[in-house]
């Protein structure tokens, strides 16, 4: 007791310190800097650890995946939602197991083979320019194949089994089956550190932006299925080469609405012409034909009915996100533009419904 009262009594002495602000304004001057300097502090921090939350998000997508084929046996097995998860987990694991036995020798020597014949087809088409008028450098032919390659080598490589980034996948696979197994667990523990009053708002938001989610990555899955298979059964048919390898590519790029289609019919109509005219204007009527069955028919039916998304501003989102992330950001700029336009959405609604209550309006909440 004796210390704590000779300490009060040195503090009478000294006064104010240096950090103590007496003046009202100079005060409120010093909070709205500290609040400025908050936000950019903020902001400097998202855009250094923006890979690591660019993977949070993949594996919140990961999830919606997981929880809607749990869903969707829920319709027909009465089971604890856990054991739906752990059947929907071993499906997937099931069918990679018998794409690497069954199907991984083909198609690592088919992504082998590949970088080499999209390069002698890209020389062929340059020589064709050349010949009728078009002045290219040989500067201008290395550096586009050199980028083509290596964005091709990149996707063949992961179908191949030779993953350069793993740990990446590995870590939203892992992410996304624990978000899948109790996702109200981690609701509750984000909704925890928000104000009381903006609790309910928060899950009413998250409840629809994971309903758009699962109805969003429904319609992409059919749809990757539908290109994938449809593509594997016609080019095989006519004996396009490298015809399995080209499905998975089709399939998996129909996971990009608009560059995805753009990349994967560019690849197929340069293997196609390596195998002669004939074949090159087959592999473009396949093209269209899969693209245009999918435009009219898979996506009216299921995708329309999840996020309506102006194409302009997706593939500028894509564009944008491809160049920051890499084919990450490519494959995650879709499902994020449909989150954010549910936030702005529910947020709008929020606002409608102020001038009803003269209390929120005070408040604020």
């Amino acid at each position: 007791m004796t210390n704590s009262a000779e300490n009060e009594k040195l503090a009478d002495r000294l006064g104010d310190g240096p950090s103590r602000i007496a003046n009202p304004e100079l005060k409120f001057e010093a909070q709205r800097a500290f609040v400025w300097a908050m936000v950019i502090g903020t902001i400097v921090l998202a855009v250094y650890i923006s890979q690591s939350l660019l993977v949070i998000f993949g594996a919140m997508v990961a999830a919606s995946i997981i929880d809607g084929g749990s869903r969707l046996l829920g319709r027909i097995l009465p089971i604890d939602r856990r054991w739906r998860v752990a059947l929907v987990l071993a499906a997937i694991t099931a069918f990679f197991y018998w794409l690497v036995n069954y199907a991984g020798d083909q198609i690592s020597r088919e992504a082998a083979q590949l970088p080499q014949i999209i390069g002698t087809q890209l020389g062929v088409a340059f020589a064709w320019l050349e010949s009728n008028g078009f002045e290219i450098s040989q500067a201008d032919i290395e550096s586009l194949a050199s980028n083509l390659l290596s964005g091709v080598g990149t996707v063949t490589r992961a179908i191949g089994g030779i993953l350069g980034g793993l740990t990446t996948l590995l870590l939203i696979t892992i992410i996304g089956v624990y978000l899948a197994f109790e996702p109200q667990l981690y609701e509750r523990g984000v909704a925890w550190m928000l104000p009381r009053g903006r609790r309910a708002e928060f899950f009413e938001t998250v409840s629809q932006m994971a309903k758009t989610m699962r109805r969003l990555m429904a319609g992409r899955l059919v749809g990757m299925v539908f290109e994938g298979v449809f593509t594997w059964v016609l080019l095989a048919w006519y004996g396009v080469p490298m015809a399995a390898l080209l499905a998975i590519l089709t399939g998996l790029l129909a996971f990009i609405p608009n560059l995805g289609a753009l990349i994967a019919g560019s690849l197929m109509v340069l293997v196609g012409f390596s195998g002669g005219t004939d074949m090159g204007l087959y592999t473009i009527f396949v093209y269209f034909l899969v693209q245009t069955f999918d435009g009219y028919v898979v996506i009216p039916l299921i995708a329309r009915k999840t996020v309506d998304l102006a194409p302009a501003l997706v593939l500028g989102a894509q564009l944008i996100m491809g160049i920051l992330f890499g084919i990450l950001g490519l494959f995650l700029a879709d499902p994020m533009m449909a989150m954010i336009k549910v936030a702005l959405e529910r947020r709008a609604e929020r606002y409608d419904d102020i001038p009803e209550n003269s209390e929120v309006a005070a408040d604020g909440t």
